[in-house]
């Protein structure tokens, strides 16, 4: 009798053990997490700084935010200025006219591990910020600058589609297994502006966010086309343009009232960017 009780006693222990392991929650593979892209991305003048100087990276743009939402491992290769050619090919650095030195291509941070990858590019490829401080106006008379810089900007994003297409096109190459999420760009400012708070004509306020839409139409379509995942920022973005207040906006304007770069996401605008990919992330 004790020898069958102490085999009952012994089946009952591994059949609890083997239920035991049969419960137990698989332990989730970490997120391998590479962040590429450029200065709306990297976070330029919000505080701390990480990373090479010249790239104006910060540890609180929305890949370091996203990260920790994650609790993933993350290579941040971010890099203020950079443009697609800048995803294969060196790109140098500097800060206010100063060399700060070359950093390597973004891509090669991608390795065929990599699960996460986020990209937001094109901005530089168009030149959108450059555009935008030479329509500065003080004078509400004056000539908007729509005429001067519209079909340059059109032919810049007419030619972004192919330069996007090989870039997502190298990332899959050398991470074949990973999610790939493209950001638009967000809601810089609102419709007819709000001059002189803001100093661009309302027919060149509309004109200068006309151009980011239609760099997203650029973004969208070449993102979907190649099976990633595109991420809306305008829609998010409403009531949170250059035009709002301080404690309102995600973007500030040509004089920040942030902590940031003028015509550049602040920390709360990367923060909110991080949410909403987290969020399709989820979906």
């Amino acid at each position: 009798m004790k020898r069958l009780f102490n085999g009952m006693v012994g089946a009952i222990a591994l059949a609890g053990a083997a239920l035991g392991a049969v419960a137990a929650p698989a332990q989730a593979a970490t997120v391998e997490y590479v962040a590429l892209g450029d200065s709306m991305a990297s976070g330029p003048l919000i505080p701390d700084i990480t990373g090479p100087i010249g790239c104006g990276r910060s540890t609180r743009n929305y890949p370091h935010e996203l990260a920790a939402k994650l609790g993933a491992s993350l290579r941040d290769v971010t890099c203020s200025g950079a443009k697609t050619t800048h995803m294969t090919a060196p790109q140098s650095t500097s800060v206010g006219g100063v060399d700060t030195g070359t950093v390597p291509p973004q891509l090669d941070a991608l390795r065929p591990s990599t699960t996460l990858v986020t990209l937001t590019i094109g901005g530089n490829d168009v030149g959108l910020v450059g555009v935008a401080e030479d329509c500065i106006n003080l004078d509400p008379t004056a000539t908007p600058c729509k005429g001067e810089f519209e079909e340059q900007v059109a032919q810049r994003t007419r030619d972004l589609g192919p330069r996007l297409a090989a870039v997502l096109d190298g990332i899959r190459a050398r991470s074949p297994q990973a999610r790939v999420v493209v950001t638009g760009y967000g809601l810089y400012i609102k419709k007819d502006g709000c001059w002189p708070v803001q100093p661009v004509l309302p027919v060149d306020a509309n004109f200068l966010q006309g151009a980011v839409n239609a760099m997203n139409d650029v973004i969208r379509r070449e993102t979907t086309a190649h099976g990633a995942t595109y991420i809306d920022l305008v829609a998010p973005s409403a009531g949170h343009d250059a035009c709002r207040s301080a404690s309102q906006r995600w973007i500030e304007g040509y004089v920040p009232l942030n902590a940031a770069a003028p015509l550049h996401p602040n920390a709360r605008g990367e923060a909110a960017y991080a949410t909403v990919i987290d969020g399709a992330l989820d979906a």
